[in-house]
């Protein structure tokens, strides 16, 4: 959706249009302002019906030449009074020079300016037969006018006048020394008017066409002359494309009338040229659409360049007016842009009007052209033009035809000339008539007494009214110069009091308008803060959304990483596990086969000592004349010692607290480790834990369930009998989630036969039985056994650990 100032709809007429639109265009041109009107739009959309109308219905043009001529009819000066200048500017000229000038034009054979009394063209006589009479409210009488039209068409970036007299050629290949057209296709442009600038910086076209008219007929019939020089052409969308933009200019001249009011002020600082320009764009088309070849290609780029500048114009024109910036506007990019300089600058009001071709294939345009209309409204340069103060009373024309009308009457009741034929009379003939008339001054008789007498009679008459009139005179011209002195005191008063009143007001308005400009200055300054502020808030949204996305984005890839890390830590837990169960598995072989090869070398060793032992055993039993026996090796290998089947201690084990209590086996769970190689004793009193659960390997989930461990382990004695001990310890979880075993005490149950070991003889016994021999030597073997083999009543003490292999 797209927001304007006025929409009119499809059945709107050409009268309400131009009461809008154009109108206070004209208002204005009148006033001494200057107006631009165009007419923007795509291809076909009706942009020179809009500007020229059809027969029966005038469009804005015509409409706009009939009011201006409504108003200004009565006052218009005569032709030549008013000359323009080449220079953009405008000269006054007195009557008789007028006429002068009048005359030569006239014994032309072909007058330049169309004269009002010929037929006018039946081809568009409907199109000015305007029967609205709309006219300007308020025309200042004081003045006279004087129109001048010119009608020039920008065609490919050149500039053409349409009411030139010279023939209008096409564009013609260049042609080389040969001949013969150049390869490359190249144009020679034909011969183009020149853009400049005037000393008010007002753009204007150099030489151009200017011809005064003096009605609405005669403006019109001049632009229809331009009207049929224009180029045109047929394409896919338009019958009558038109190919350049026609640009057809009004110029009001206007100056007061003197104190008289018969003629024009003869100062040109006190004339002012103000003008209209009626601009019809072209079209803007797309080459896919219109498929459009050579010249039409050609036309169509320069068409679409020129009002791509325009819309930069209007672009940079908005920046600069809503920021605060100075940004160069590319004005010289296009004609079209360069001729219009001065109305963007501020000289002047624009207005502009926005063709829409309801058709489904222009949507796509007519969105482009309507967003760009929507946003050239933001633009406002708009200046007050300072009209010149003449200075001289208002009112003096109606005064002067008063005076006439009043002269004329008198002298029609005298007899005088009649219908404002009068000739002027003298102060002195008018004088004289109110003397007495003289009598007859004929002498024709020598004698004759009287007429001289007479004569002088009336002379001295005349002579006394004259002195009495001129005293009369006298003081009456004292009495009026006093009259003036007092009026002129009384004025001068006045006026210093305007001055003063002026100046003060004057200061008033200078220190509001500096106030305004301050405001003004100040407002802009805060909308652009305002509009940083919010670019700044929506960069921070956005910033603020992407950090979001970018959080949550990390979120999710750090639970990912989490969850990874998770079943990583699972993996490598379950590979330590496996690990730490295979190298115990082999720390286990290890420690079993140095153990085995050191029990067997301390077997070895032990053997050596039993037999020195025996031998010294047999040489203090034996008498001394007796010999002694060597103790034979088959009775030892009858008896082999029984190694434990319970897992040797660890060697390297770190040393454990000693604890010193006795066992508590009420209320607490245990876990009875009874080794399968373990042998019935089928003693009375046996060891019985409640509560307890019997493994015969250690587990780690029968571990976990207890807080007490029990192992049972049984080897031989140095007697032969069956020793049983029970080695308990407290059961404690690891850092590692395992379970782990500390030592704490140790029960040694032991079987004895009552009859096999003796009490050990005195030495005053000379002949020890073998028993006791025997006996003396088993308690030697335990006690070297237990020394080596760090059992219990070693160095070590009775602590061992005992680990459980994890799942």
């Amino acid at each position: 959706q797209y927001s304007f100032k006025e929409v009119f709809g499809t059945l709107v007429v050409q009268k309400e249009l131009f009461d809008v639109v154009a109108k206070p265009l004209v208002e204005d041109l009148i006033r001494g302002k200057n107006g631009l009107l165009f007419t923007y739009g795509v291809t076909g959309s009706g942009k020179t019906h809009t500007m020229t109308g059809s027969p029966g219905d005038g469009g804005l043009l015509p409409r706009c030449l009939d009011m201006i001529f409504n108003s200004i009819g009565p006052y218009q000066a005569k032709r030549f009074v008013f000359k323009l200048d080449d220079k953009n500017g405008v000269d006054v000229q007195c009557e008789v020079d007028a006429l002068l000038e009048r005359q030569k034009r006239d014994a032309m054979p072909v007058p330049k300016t169309p004269s009002g009394k010929r037929q006018i063209d039946p081809e568009f006589a409907d199109m000015i037969n305007v029967q609205d009479h709309c006219k300007v409210e308020e025309v200042d009488e004081d003045n006279v006018y004087s129109v001048f039209v010119s009608y020039i068409e920008i065609y490919n970036n050149y500039i053409y006048d349409l009411l030139e007299e010279a023939p209008f050629d096409p564009i013609k290949p260049k042609w080389n020394n040969c001949n013969t057209p150049v390869r490359n296709g190249d144009f020679m442009p034909p011969q183009s008017k020149i853009l400049r600038e005037d000393q008010n910086h007002n753009m204007y076209v150099t030489g151009c066409t200017e011809v005064e008219v003096k009605s609405t007929e005669e403006a019109f019939e001049v632009f229809w002359r331009g009207q049929k020089k224009r180029r045109i052409a047929n394409t896919q969308l338009n019958r009558e494309s038109s190919r350049s933009h026609s640009v057809f200019i009004i110029k009001l001249a206007q100056a007061p009338l003197d104190a008289d009011g018969d003629n024009v002020l003869q100062e040109k600082e006190q004339i002012t040229l103000s003008q209209l320009s009626l601009v019809d764009l072209a079209g803007s088309e797309r080459t896919n659409r219109t498929k459009a070849e050579g010249n039409r290609l050609r036309e169509a780029g320069n068409i679409n360049q020129s009002l791509m500048t325009l819309r930069t114009c209007i672009e940079v024109l908005r920046e600069n007016q809503m920021y605060g910036t100075n940004k160069m506007v590319p004005y010289r990019d296009s004609k079209l842009t360069h001729l219009f300089k001065n109305y963007f600058d501020g000289e002047g009001k624009v207005r502009m009007i926005v063709c829409v071709n309801p058709k489904a294939e222009d949507y796509e345009e007519s969105l482009q052209v309507m967003r760009f209309a929507e946003m050239t409204q933001e633009v406002e340069v708009a200046r007050p033009v300072d009209r010149p103060l003449c200075g001289l009373t208002p009112g003096r024309r109606f005064r002067n035809q008063a005076f006439r009308e009043e002269l004329s009457r008198k002298l029609e009741m005298r007899g005088g000339p009649i219908n404002g034929e009068t000739e002027e009379q003298s102060v002195s003939e008018n004088f004289l008539q109110n003397f007495p008339p003289l009598p007859s001054c004929e002498l024709l008789d020598v004698n004759d007494d009287q007429t001289l007498p007479k004569l002088i009679e009336v002379l001295e008459k005349r002579h006394k009214l004259r002195q009495m009139l001129s005293e009369e005179f006298a003081k009456n011209v004292l009495a009026f110069k006093t009259m003036l002195q007092e009026f002129d005191s009384s004025v001068v008063s006045k006026e210093n009091y305007i001055q003063g009143k002026l100046s003060e007001k004057e200061k008033t308005i200078a220190g509001q308008k500096t106030e305004l400009e301050r405001l003004e200055k100040k407002i802009k300054t805060l909308e652009y803060k305002i509009e940083i502020l919010e670019k700044t808030a929506t960069i921070y949204e956005e910033d603020k959304r992407n950090l979001q996305q970018e959080l949550e984005s990390k979120s999710q890839k750090l639970q990912r990483q989490a969850s990874d890390k998770r079943r990583l830590e699972a993996r490598l837990q379950g590979m330590v596990a496996e690990t730490t169960m295979k190298w115990e598995k082999e720390c286990v072989i290890t420690c079993a086969f140095i153990v085995a090869a050191k029990q067997l070398e301390m077997q070895n060793k032990l053997w050596v000592k039993d037999e020195k032992l025996k031998q010294l055993k047999a040489i203090v039993t034996e008498p001394k004349n007796e010999k002694p026996e060597r103790p034979s090796r088959e009775r030892d290998r009858e008896k082999p010692v029984q190694r434990s089947v319970s897992p040797s201690p660890v060697p390297n084990a770190p040393p454990v607290r000693l604890r010193h209590r006795r066992s508590r086996s009420a209320g607490e769970r245990w876990v009875d480790h009874k080794p399968p190689s373990n042998l019935p004793t089928e003693t009375v009193m046996q060891p019985h834990v409640p509560h307890a659960i019997t493994v015969a390997a250690a587990s780690e989930k029968a571990l976990a369930k207890c807080d007490k461990y029990m192992l049972t382990h049984q080897e031989l004695a140095s007697d032969g009998e069956i020793e049983t001990k029970l080695i308990k310890g407290d059961v404690f979880k690891t850092r590692g989630g395992g379970q782990a075993v500390q030592f704490t005490e140790i029960e040694t149950l032991k079987q004895e036969s009552p009859t096999g070991r003796k009490r050990r003889s005195s030495p005053s016994n000379p002949d020890p039985p073998e028993d006791a021999a025997d006996s003396e030597w088993t308690d030697v073997e335990t006690r070297c056994s237990v020394a080596v083999e760090m059992r219990a009543g070693s160095a070590l003490g009775p602590g061992y650990q005992h680990h459980a292999q994890p799942k």
